[in-house]
């Protein structure tokens, strides 16, 4: 690569034998200065194209749904809409968002610490049965022999190489995860870094421990359902298969919220030279995540005779609000480590100067930014409010709650994961980005599109709209229902919004592989278009809070929850009739 400095390393190791030399050839990249393992780089592109395609696969298949689920259009037959519902889900949940966040956790162990891969031949064995299982369970759904939607419940069988598919990804995952562990290891044992981990570090190693709880319990599940549906295994029992499963269905996307957190600290001190203003409080969220986050999947379970009521009740409530406190944590330290870094570059005037000077034009920064507002705003609301048993009750089969997963999944860490790419190809890729003037605004029509997609379906759901139904009209039925008017208006605003959405993540798509495949080569610091700000300077001594904005903004968002908060249980009263 022009203009880096290529180094080879010697390691001597311990063998069996006399003691074996291993060449580890490196990168000094002239922009960062970091050491760059190329064994490493190879295999975090090729992750991250794998992502950019199961994406694409996942978006062509919503915006079908959108327009099915649109009365007026009703695009799918109901073979096709059900077909598609799992094939979106597996891409856009499982498939789009794991191969992100390997290659993620190739850069924040190797790129970030300064150290070499453990075991790259692995590392593509790994790659190699993720893809190989991408194939085979998106095959298997396409020609019909898996319309099982992505929870895949028991007593519905689907082709054994659809189970095997999902295994086999699984494995390659869990590979993934190991390999970051051994870096990790290496990076302590030659003392690449300080007395601890960097934050962004930490951070995905706590993603990488719920992953591994996480696809462990995936294991347990699908292998037995995998020789069931070879006839080896007589029976899987439905509760038990559903109870597991969830170990695995929601517990995943709490991968998903480790991994984007990290990022938002990465890009306040790529964009800003911000760094969290309470290190170890941060850490402490982190912390929470892995005790507690795993235990919001009860809300999937309130209506199962498997678990007791005490547990059901425990689990939606007290439990979960200390995975609530981490992410009110983070939604703190967050804008507080912009801000604290903006007002020491000088941004000192009134509350929101700081805000109002902020890099904009920055495509990452921006969708951080906005990335932040919908997970806090729409997804963090909902998420609390439709976790708790009383309202789950209700809501849980309506489409409120895909409603929910759009503020959380989409908004929060597709959003995010967008973002981290316009400084990931620069600087992994070695390529400029092509179409920055499209960069710039690709991050706010996909919040706006998402945003009005996920509200929609939250009022949908609330009234009544059910959540996987073809048919919401139910035509043909023996039994009839009139929706509220209102239906119809937030039906188009659905639409709309999945509509502007879709052309978001095509003009997203288009700028990645254009620049990745065509981009003119970054030669230096002087070709990067996003430039990496120096870390801020010493903050000077001052009185009352070190991030007031971020204060206000924070007391914004709570009475905002509150506001919500107190018309759910107002709406839950007058579902249930109580005076």
């Amino acid at each position: 690569m022009s203009n880096t400095i290529e180094v080879t390393e010697t390691h001597h190791e311990p063998s069996p034998n006399k003691g074996t030399i291993i060449n580890t050839i490196f990168r000094v990249c002239d922009i960062t200065g970091f050491k760059v393992d190329l064994r490493a780089e190879k295999l975090i592109r090729v992750n991250a194209v794998a992502a950019v395609v199961s994406l694409l696969l996942a978006v062509v298949a919503a915006i079908l749904l959108v327009f099915t689920r649109y009365q007026p259009v009703h695009l799918l037959p109901a073979e096709w809409y059900y077909r598609l519902v799992t094939f979106h889900g597996l891409n856009a949940l499982i498939f789009w968002i794991i191969f992100f966040e390997i290659a993620g956790l190739y850069f924040g162990s190797t790129v970030i610490l300064n150290t070499r891969f453990c075991a790259p031949k692995l590392g593509w064995v790994g790659f190699i049965l993720m893809v190989l299982g991408l194939v085979m369970s998106n095959y298997m759904i396409l020609i019909g022999k898996a319309d099982v939607m992505l929870t895949s419940y028991t007593p519905l069988k689907a082709h054994p190489l659809y189970y095997l598919g999902v295994i086999l990804f699984a494995v390659g995952a869990l590979i993934g995860v190991i390999l970051f562990f051994g870096n990790l290891m290496i990076a302590r044992r030659e003392k690449t870094y300080g007395d601890s981990l960097p934050l962004v570090a930490y951070g995905l190693m706590t993603a990488a421990i719920i992953a591994v709880i996480t696809l462990a319990t995936g294991a347990i599940i699908y292998i037995p359902t995998f020789l069931w549906s070879l006839g080896l295994v007589q029976n899987i029992d439905p509760a038990m298969y559903k109870l597991i499963w969830w170990g695995l269905g929601h517990s995943s996307q709490q991968i998903n919220v480790a991994a984007m957190v990290s990022i938002w600290y990465m890009v306040s001190f790529l964009a800003v030279g911000g760094t969290s203003i309470n290190e170890r409080i941060s850490r402490t969220a982190f912390v929470l995540y892995i005790l507690f986050i795993c235990l919001a999947s009860a809300h999937h379970l309130l209506t199962d005779p498997g678990v007791s009521s005490a547990w059901k009740v425990w689990n939606t409530s007290y439990a979960m609000y200390l995975a609530v406190l981490a992410s009110m944590i983070h939604a703190f330290a967050v804008p507080s480590s912009f801000e604290s870094a903006q007002r020491r570059w000088g941004y000192n005037k009134g509350l929101f100067e700081w805000l109002s000077k902020a890099p904009w034009g920055n495509p990452a920064f921006s969708s951080i930014i906005l990335a932040v507002i919908g997970f806090g705003f729409i997804g963090g609301t909902t998420g609390v409010i439709f976790g708790m048993e009383q309202t789950n009750i209700i809501v849980h089969n309506t489409i409120a709650i895909p409603g929910h997963f759009k503020g959380t999944v989409v908004i929060g860490t597709t959003l995010t994961f967008m973002g981290i790419t316009y400084y990931l190809i620069p600087l992994i890729f070695r390529r400029k980005i092509v179409g920055m003037g499209w960069a710039k605004w690709q991050p706010w029509l996909f919040f706006i599109g998402i945003a009005l997609l996920s509200i929609s379906m939250i009022v949908l759901g609330q009234l009544g709209v059910p959540r996987r139904h073809w048919d919401a009209t139910f035509s043909g039925g023996p039994f009839t229902y009139n929706f509220n008017p209102a239906v119809d208006f937030f039906w188009t605003l659905m639409m709309l919004g999945g509509s502007l959405a879709f052309i978001s993540v095509t003009i997203w798509i288009g700028i990645v592989v254009t620049s990745v495949f065509f981009g003119p080569r970054v030669n230096g610091p002087q070709d990067m278009q996003l430039k990496i700000s120096p870390l801020a300077p010493p903050a000077k001594s001052h009185k009352g809070f070190e991030a007031p904005g971020t204060l206000v903004l924070t007391l914004i968002f709570l009475l905002v929850f509150l506001a919500l908060f107190f018309l759910n249980w107002k709406w839950l009263a007058a579902t249930w009739n109580v005076k």
